[in-house]
């Protein structure tokens, strides 16, 4: 309706030359805008929103940005379309055609196609995630069934229907939590927990970057294949993280206060576990550390990062440390203390979009930066292993990186939290065992989220992992809380239904994901 009124505003005939005149220039930011509204490109509220972030964007990196938004194809196209229009019009009133396909368009959209991309009432298969491996119902949102821990998604995909699974989502993750035990057994053997949230690093990634067969994925004992991180952008997916003793809640609700069992580390430190913070980078681009600590509730100082080495400059000229110097510290310190058990978070950012070498302006190659990455974790946990010290390693990155782009989102946008971006390989690895797991890695592929990391956790608090003869994988990863992929930015709400990806944007319709 919005073309069809602007359309209607270029016809109106309009005798006096100086108010045509006025009319056209009046047009052209009109039609941009309407043009802008008809794309996927992020919305005035998105930008104003990260307006602060883009402030602190270096030159270059804006360029960079720019110049990806610029498809030459599309350009090549409305050079011949503008030829070609120029020809016709020597002839051809192409006004007339214009108008009749505006209308047509409308038309459609008023009274409806002959055809509709929404299944309309037709039976549809009930999506349920009970199984050998599934979680039991725990909870009901209203008179919605939750199935295998996930809302039934049994009416047809409108857009109605799926605020209302949406508004069933949230009420059934407000019940769901991962409950800590109120002391740890008298002869439970002290380990430390190390995680690991790693900025950009997403399976689609991995893949684009040719990484699939890295030493590094065969390291570990259980590989998420189905990890949800919830959102995009970085703040976010850390609380969440943070917060991982508790369901998932919406993105409006991440930045109200949550109840304290919600706080993985806090619930570890009640059990004796010294809360520790480390930083690959400086913490202050949006205000990162801040969020971790009024959001997240990680209060503990940040750990030294005096004479690391620098091996990166961020998009907004900030270090980045190098990541086994900064783990080696870490593991010198814990050598060093006296705590018997210890849970650190440690984020880094090596893979971000537009970080840079120094002295170069031009953003470092991805997979060059993730070969690097993988290098030196895999590093790292062989120099764990020799220490003999027990820890429980969890690796859990933020977000992907968007490193190929879709048909929403240009290479490195990740306005739109779409799957191949929240899709991330979270995985879990345990050292100094008197058993070590042998063989292939257990893989999980019900779809989780964080309340799988807390409930991993929980299951090895006693330590007997480490000192048993015989562990039994199977049940250890059994019976994992499930979540249904749904994943929110401010102004973008991504889900799952019925197998399929649906997208709302601003608060508008829900529309299928183009794939």
């Amino acid at each position: 309706m919005k073309n069809l009124v602007f359309m209607a505003f270029l016809l109106l005939p309009i005798p006096n030359s100086r108010l045509h005149k006025w009319r056209n220039w009046i047009a052209i930011p009109i039609g941009f805008g309407l043009f802008w509204h008809d794309t996927w490109l992020p919305g005035p509220e998105s930008i104003m929103s990260q307006g602060s972030q883009v402030a602190g964007f270096s030159a270059d990196y804006i360029l960079d940005l720019v110049t990806r938004f610029i498809n030459w194809q599309m350009v090549g196209a409305f050079f011949v379309l503008l030829v070609a229009w120029l020809f016709l019009t020597q002839w051809v009133r192409v006004t007339i055609f214009v108008v009749a396909i505006m209308v047509w368009l409308n038309a459609i959209t008023l009274i409806g196609p002959t055809f509709t991309l929404w299944p309309g009432g037709q039976p549809t298969t009930t999506v349920t995630t009970t199984g050998g491996q599934a979680a039991a119902t725990i909870a009901t949102a209203g008179d919605k069934p939750v199935v295998g821990d996930i809302p039934a998604q049994t009416a047809p995909p409108t857009s109605a229907n799926l605020n209302a699974w949406l508004t069933s989502f949230y009420s059934a993750e407000e019940k769901r939590k991962t409950t800590f035990p109120a002391s740890l057994p008298a002869d439970a053997q002290p380990f430390d927990v190390l995680i690991i949230n790693i900025c950009s690093l997403s399976w689609a990634d991995i893949e684009a970057a040719g990484l699939m067969q890295h030493p590094l994925w065969a390291y570990f004992d259980i590989v998420f294949k189905n990890f949800n991180s919830g959102t995009s952008y970085s703040g976010p997916a850390a609380i969440r993280l943070l917060r991982a003793s508790c369901g998932q809640p919406s993105h409006t609700n991440l930045y109200q206060p949550a109840g304290n069992e919600c706080y993985i580390f806090d619930d570890l430190a009640r059990l004796g576990f010294t809360e520790q913070l480390m930083l690959g980078h400086d913490g202050v681009f949006g205000d990162f550390l801040k969020e971790v600590r009024n959001q997240g509730g990680m209060q503990a100082p940040l750990m030294d990062q005096k004479g690391l080495p620098v091996q990166l400059l961020g998009f907004d000229g900030s270090p980045v440390y190098d990541d086994l110097a900064n783990l080696n510290r870490w593991l010198d310190k814990q050598q060093q203390a006296n705590a018997p058990r210890t849970a650190t978070f440690f984020n880094t950012l090596p893979l971000h979009d537009g970080n840079h070498y120094p002295g170069q302006s031009k953003t470092a190659d991805y997979k060059a930066r993730a070969q690097k990455l993988f290098d030196e974790l895999d590093q790292f946990f062989t120099g764990l292993e020799k220490s003999g010290r027990k820890v429980m390693v969890l690796v859990v990155p933020e977000h992907g990186g968007a490193l190929k782009g879709d048909k929403m989102q240009v290479s490195g946008l990740r306005d739109i939290p779409s799957p191949s971006i929240t899709n991330v390989p979270a995985a879990v690895k345990f050292f100094g065992m008197k058993t070590p797991h042998q063989g292939a890695a257990v893989e999980i592929t019900q779809p989780s989220s964080y309340l799988a990391i807390s409930e991993l956790v929980v299951r090895a608090l006693d330590g007997k992992m480490f000192t048993q003869d015989s562990v039994n994988w199977q049940q250890y990863t059994s019976n994992l809380p499930q979540t249904a992929p749904v994943s929110e930015n401010s102004n973008a709400v991504v889900i799952q239904y019925q197998g399929k990806p649906y997208v709302r944007l601003n608060g508008g319709d829900w529309v299928p994901y183009p794939q």
